[in-house]
């Protein structure tokens, strides 16, 4: 493929943000009296919020610049709610080279983007073994980039499918097996019943194709790290077609309910929640926790399973998320971070995240704990699921694929594995070279 004849979206939108964001911001760094730096920690809303005795990163900050005893003290801001509106907020910080911002929760996809436009402080070779030790293995790939660890796992997220027992034994399913998407399907027909998914034109859809690309063996990107004229695709594949098969299938066959294309985690759990529509479910796990404050009233008849499979014969590979932790390249106290971020990271640490917000741990070792395992008694399913799952594209050029991704897949009831697939690469390769815009 020839070179681009223009800059990617990903990495013109960085050079303007510098520029904005450098006449905007101006860079500084906090300090106490004594001399001692103050890091300043921004992270994503969770359920502790702003609170230090919630047990959600505002506690983390405060019980670590406890344990750091006078060498340094963490204090927080709050990014927004949303992803895009913390990426931005976090790259415009980052293109000033604004030293007031130290240590940033990322999502997954943002750590290529950061790491390629040299954003990020890689993290010191002595610290790698420490910082990713007993850490579910698609959390250290979504931390690295171009064979360096750049970012920390802090804590990871998977989907598993929920169902109804009675359901499930009604149409024959077998749960103790692995189920596929075809069966489930099929079960859902038979009985009357919705599966829930997400399938509105946001990232949820994109995290649902992703997983059943890497379901039935391929990759949307088949060579990560690559710059934009040498990314090879793997969406025109057969496993992009079997993805788009599943799709079509699901809207064809009506069980995502009347508007599939609609649907966020919010809406598919709602249709799960309903008793009349109750049957099956991909999403995260907060679900568990959730479903008592729907009214549910048959929790007794909730099962859980491993991610379908995409095709027969073929582990499926569930959707990878989360947070990693990363120090600003800008920041004046890398040393300090990093120490900090050792002390974030703690099994310890991650088991009081994991109780108190329910955001499942990066490390694995969490999940022996008894009082997790009382919590989340699908603990085992959740481990298995983080570990055997796959990241989405690691790409510098992510916002345009995933963007690209969605638009062609949009809407649900217009799939077609013959076409969606091809169409979906034809695009991102032609924003990719300056030919097409989102």
């Amino acid at each position: 493929m020839a070179g681009p004849s223009r800059k990617p979206r990903s990495v013109a939108m960085v050079a303007a943000l510098a520029t904005v964001a450098g006449l905007a911001l101006s860079a500084c760094t906090a300090a106490v009296g004594s001399g001692a730096p103050v890091l300043t920690w921004y992270i994503n809303p969770d359920g502790g919020g702003s609170d230090p005795t919630k047990g959600g990163q505002a506690q983390l900050a405060k019980e670590c610049t406890d344990a750091a005893d006078g060498r340094y003290s963490i204090q927080i801001q709050l990014l927004p709610n949303s992803a895009s509106d913390q990426r931005q907020q976090l790259l415009r910080r980052l293109a000033a080279k604004d030293t007031g911002m130290d240590l940033m929760s990322m999502d997954p996809v943002f750590v290529a983007e950061f790491a390629q436009a040299g954003f990020l402080a890689p993290v010191p070779a002595a610290d790698a073994d420490t910082m990713t030790k007993d850490a579910v293995r698609p959390a250290v790939q979504a931390s690295t980039w171009r064979g360096r660890l750049v970012a920390a796992p802090m804590w990871a997220n998977t989907q598993v499918l929920w169902y109804r027992k009675s359901v499930a034994q009604a149409a024959g399913l077998d749960m103790n097996k692995p189920v596929t998407w075809d069966q489930l399907i099929a079960a859902a027909k038979s009985q009357q019943k919705t599966i829930g998914v997400q399938a509105r034109r946001y990232e949820g859809y994109m995290v649902w194709i992703n997983a059943l690309i890497e379901g039935a063996g391929g990759h949307i990107i088949e060579n990560p790290g690559a710059s934009a004229d040498e990314l090879r695709f793997g969406l025109d594949s057969p496993a992009g077609q079997e993805a788009a098969a599943v799709i079509q299938k699901v809207a064809q066959a009506g069980v995502a309910g009347p508007a599939m294309g609609s649907l966020d985690e919010t809406g598919a759990l709602d249709l799960f929640s309903n008793d009349a529509t109750s049957g099956f479910l991909v999403n995260w796990p907060y679900v568990w926790a959730a479903l008592p404050g729907k009214n549910v009233d048959w929790i007794d008849d909730v099962g859980w399973a491993r991610y379908p499979r995409t095709v027969e014969g073929k582990e499926s590979r569930p959707p990878f998320g989360g947070i990693e932790l990363g120090v600003n390249a800008a920041s004046t106290h890398q040393p300090e971070a990093w120490d900090a971020i050792k002390c974030i990271i703690t099994p310890e640490h991650q088991t009081l995240y994991m109780k108190s917000t329910g955001n499942p741990a990066a490390n694995k070792t969490v999940y022996d704990d008894p009082a997790i395992r009382k919590q989340f008694p699908m603990a085992d399913l959740i481990r298995e699921s983080l570990d055997g799952g796959a990241p989405r594209p690691i790409t510098q050029y992510y916002g345009d694929v995933s963007s690209a991704i969605q638009r062609v897949f949009s809407p649900p009831d217009s799939v077609d594995p013959a076409t969606t697939p091809r169409q979906a690469q034809d695009l991102i390769e032609s924003v990719l070279k300056g030919e097409a815009l989102l």
